[in-house]
This record gives C-alpha cells, sequence and structure tokens, in this order.
C-alpha cells in the first residue's frame, strides 16, 4: 500500500512550485516544464485542487494558478483526503457478522491507534514546512 501515490507525489510538487513563486501566477506550461510532469495528468491534478479550494485558476491570457491558501495551511493529510478520500487502515476484513469481538478486538484497537497517529503526523506537515526543511512558521 503506498501512502503518498504518484497524484499526490504530482500535486505536492506543484504546490511547492507554485508557493515558490509568491504571489505570481504560474502557467501550466510552466509546471510542465519545470517540474516534468505529464500535461493532461497534471492539468487533472490542479482542477482537483481548485476543486477543493486549495488553488485559484485564473483564466485567459496570462492566467495560471496561485495558492487558494497560505502555504503554512496546505497540510499534507488534506492533500491525500483530496486523491483519495480519509485514511483508513483499520477496515477489517472480519466483518461483524463474522468476528462477534469487532468492538472489543486488540488487533482493531491497535490499527486504529496506529492511523491516528499517521493522521496525526500527516496534520503537521504543511507545504511551508516542506519548502523551509520541516520548519514551523514563527509568527
Amino acid at each position: 500500500m503506498k501512502l503518498i501515490t504518484r497524484d499526490t507525489d504530482y500535486a505536492i510538487r506543484a504546490l511547492c512550485y507554485i508557493a515558490k513563486g509568491k504571489d505570481e501566477l504560474v502557467s501550466v506550461s510552466e509546471l510542465v516544464r519545470e517540474l516534468n510532469i505529464p500535461r493532461p495528468f497534471l492539468r487533472k491534478i490542479l482542477q482537483i485542487l481548485n476543486n477543493k479550494g486549495i488553488l485559484n485558476s485564473h483564466k485567459g491570457k496570462g492566467g495560471g494558478f496561485s495558492l487558494a491558501l497560505p502555504p503554512d495551511k496546505i497540510f499534507l493529510n488534506k492533500l491525500l483526503e483530496a486523491f483519495h478520500g480519509p485514511l483508513k487502515l483499520n477496515e477489517c476484513f472480519l466483518r461483524k457478522d463474522i468476528c462477534a469481538d469487532v468492538r472489543t478486538c486488540v488487533l482493531k484497537r491497535k490499527v486504529a491507534d496506529i492511523e491516528r497517529r499517521v493522521r496525526d503526523d500527516l496534520r503537521s506537515i504543511s507545504i511551508y514546512s516542506l519548502l523551509n526543511g520541516g520548519g514551523r512558521k514563527h509568527g
């Protein structure tokens, strides 16, 4: 199982590149050229990020994309959810009708704890922190 898939990786790379440009619009052509991502795939990713309120799309001549949120407000957990839905590690294959211990299952509790820790860690990783070597923004 991959946590960071190709579309999430491309989204992170595109967001980091756009964030480096500060308030400048970044065109799809520039992203394709600089990041070496296939145009049709990148356009789909950018559209999803735009629909989720992570990017702003500016149409017309000189158009492109800009961040809809500051880089320190764009977290990895939201990017993963945008492409794959909520993180779910504890989908028990022993359904309730098969497993009488579904409410008290030790394995299910352990996996739920792992899932919670992973979600918490993903909530702490922002585009800003990726651009700044993991550092937190000081306000």
